[in-house]
């Protein structure tokens, strides 16, 4: 009998799951409600990613209810009001990358310490979630945003690599433009249906088609599963890192 799934994911799967939120307990315990309904087993947790004390403790709870961790989903990210880069302060920035990339990085290593065969564990999955923003750096609205969500993709080439022989494999899904409350906070709540730009905006405009967050979260079901992505649509999703030399893919 092959051991279930336990999934932490941080921010908001099937099986067993941990959803992990900072503010917004109702919509975790919403997305718990459905994974019961489907016969899986979900806690939520409370922690702040940004702050490795709440990181340890959101780890040291799973162990204690539901097992070992074997998938990861780093889906917990932030940002701040649309601003030109001189208009920024010191204090917005640390905030961005403390939770989109110190948090996402020390998630990770708590999640390497359970998985890796180096450590006794029996392997599993990452996913850490990127942006568009990584690709097109938001010119004249968060580059801030979009600077954290490069060094995503480019912590998880480097992770993917250094623990690929461990029985862990690491991707990072790049969704594009998608319909949540996460544009309110950077103040344009209708950010999507801005489908044309000029000037500035005009790098990182939308194709004229936003996605609902379901689509992203089916692309990383399947990511956190088999690797890759079956589902990517046009070039709204992208899936980077995780490949492996030929010499070790032959083996897998």
């Amino acid at each position: 009998m092959s051991q279930a799934l336990v999934m932490v994911v941080t921010g908001e799967g099937r099986g067993i799951v941990a959803i992990n939120y900072l503010h917004n307990h109702a919509a975790a315990e919403e997305v718990a409600g459905y994974i019961r309904q489907q016969n899986g087993q979900a806690v939520t947790i409370q922690a702040d990613i940004s702050q490795e004390t709440d990181v340890l403790s959101l780890f040291q709870l799973v162990d204690a209810q539901l097992g070992r961790v074997s998938a990861l989903v780093n889906n917990a990210g932030t940002l701040e009001r649309q601003a030109r880069l001189d208009e920024m302060d010191a204090t917005r920035i640390e905030r961005i990358f403390a939770v989109n990339v110190v948090g996402q990085m020390i998630c990770a290593r708590e999640a390497v310490k359970r998985m890796s065969t180096r450590h006794g564990g029996g392997g599993g999955a990452i996913v850490n979630v990127s942006s568009g923003a990584a690709k097109y750096g938001s010119p004249g609205e968060y580059v801030d945003y979009a600077a954290s969500k490069g060094a995503v993709e480019t912590f998880t080439v480097g992770l993917a690599s250094e623990v690929a022989e461990e029985g862990i494999r690491v991707n990072a899904v790049r969704p594009g433009f998608i319909y949540t409350e996460f544009h309110a906070k950077g103040g344009e709540p209708a950010r999507v249906d801005r489908g044309k730009g000029s000037g500035a905006h005009a790098a990182g405009r939308s194709t004229g088609r936003g996605r609902k967050r379901d689509s992203v979260a089916s692309v990383r079901g399947g990511v956190v599963r088999y690797g890759h992505c079956y589902r990517c649509v046009r070039r709204e999703v992208a899936v980077v890192g995780g490949t492996l030399p030929a010499a070790k893919r032959s083996r897998t």
